[in-house]
This record gives C-alpha cells, sequence and structure tokens, in this order.
C-alpha cells in the first residue's frame, strides 16, 4: 500500500531525526544540530543516495548515477546509487569514502574518511563487501570483493580485507588478520586509535 504525502515526510523527518542522533552519537564534535544539517558532508551523501537509490530501482539509471556524481562533487563521498544502506549509517568526515554497487550495509555502520568498499572482479555478479550491522571500519581501510563483515565487527586503520572477518572480531593490517574479540572497549569508537 502507497504511503500519502504526509506519511512520506513525516518519515523522512524522523528519518532526519535519526540519523541526527546517529552523528550525536558518533561524533564528539557534533553539539548542534543546524551545524551538522548544514555542514556534515557524510550525512549530505547518505540522504542524496537514499533519493538515487530509490530512483535505480525503479530504473531510472541515468537520473540516478547522475545525482550520485553531483554528491560525490560536493561532499568527497561516492556512493553507488545501486549501493544497499541500512539505517543510521555515518561517516565521519567523508572525504575519499567509496561504496561500491552491489555494496549491502546494514543498520548503525560507521565508516571514517577514506574508506573503500569496493570490488576485485569485473564480472556482473555480488563484487562488492557485505557490511553487517554495528561494523566500524576505521580511516583508509579497503574492503574488497565479496567479502562478509559479521555484526558489530571492527576493520582497524588502513587495513586491507579481503576474506571474511566473524561477528565481534577486529580485523587490523596488510592483508588484514583477524582478532577474536573487539577493541578494548574505550577503543571501540576509533579504530584509528588501536592501529
Amino acid at each position: 500500500m502507497a504511503m500519502n504525502p504526509l506519511d512520506r515526510v513525516m518519515d523522512a523527518v524522523a528519518t532526519v531525526r535519526e540519523d541526527l542522533a546517529a552523528a550525536h552519537r558518533r561524533d564528539p564534535a557534533a553539539t548542534d544540530d543546524l551545524a551538522i544539517l548544514l555542514t556534515s558532508p557524510g550525512l549530505h551523501a547518505i540522504w542524496t543516495h537514499r533519493l538515487a537509490h530509490r530512483l535505480w530501482a525503479r530504473g531510472a539509471r541515468l537520473p540516478a548515477l547522475a545525482l550520485a556524481q553531483g554528491a560525490r562533487s560536493l561532499t568527497g563521498v561516492e556512493i553507488h546509487p545501486g549501493a544497499r544502506i541500512g539505517r543510521r549509517f555515518f561517516i565521519d568526515h567523508g572525504m575519499g569514502v567509496v561504496v561500491g554497487e552491489t555494496s549491502e550495509v546494514g543498520d548503525d555502520v560507521m565508516l571514517y574518511h577514506g574508506v573503500t568498499l569496493g570490488g576485485r572482479s569485473m564480472d556482473r555478479v555480488k563484487r562488492h563487501p557485505t557490511v553487517e550491522s554495528g561494523v566500524v571500519i576505521g580511516a583508509g581501510a579497503r574492503v574488497l570483493g565479496p567479502v562478509v563483515l559479521g555484526e558489530g565487527a571492527q576493520v582497524g586503520a588502513n587495513a586491507v580485507v579481503v576474506k571474511d572477518v566473524p561477528a565481534g572480531a577486529t580485523a587490523v593490517g596488510i592483508p588484514a588478520t583477524v582478532r577474536a574479540g573487539g577493541a578494548h572497549p574505550q577503543e571501540q569508537m576509533d579504530p584509528a586509535i588501536w592501529i
């Protein structure tokens, strides 16, 4: 059943509020809603992606790609309109983030600047990562191919991940190796601290 226009507006407002709350939880510099609304490239990128993804899903591929390119030019964040992204997704700083076409991202995921969710194949198959809910990926990390980052996993800054990372585990290094369990509790919000 289609939503009426008022329900769509209320749903959009609720989503923006949820995104702002996620920014407050994950970014200690995010203290003012108006400043976040006006200056957060990560939020601008995800809001634009949601519209581009709707266009993509409806078969309006060229307008979706054009909108994604416009967002990339303005925010420094490139999210392919085919990527599927969950709720409360947060990109800190944003510059240099790339999310490929067949990427699937769960809820409450956080990426730092310079993260790539990229492919390793030229075939038209699932060739980008699946990032389950609650994952944190540190600055400059590369997650390549159809790997799965399990729920609550963490990827350290500048790691190169080419194999699955189990739920709750931590991947660090080049190529990434997996440590059982997460980071120390004080370090869980910023993998760059323990790399």
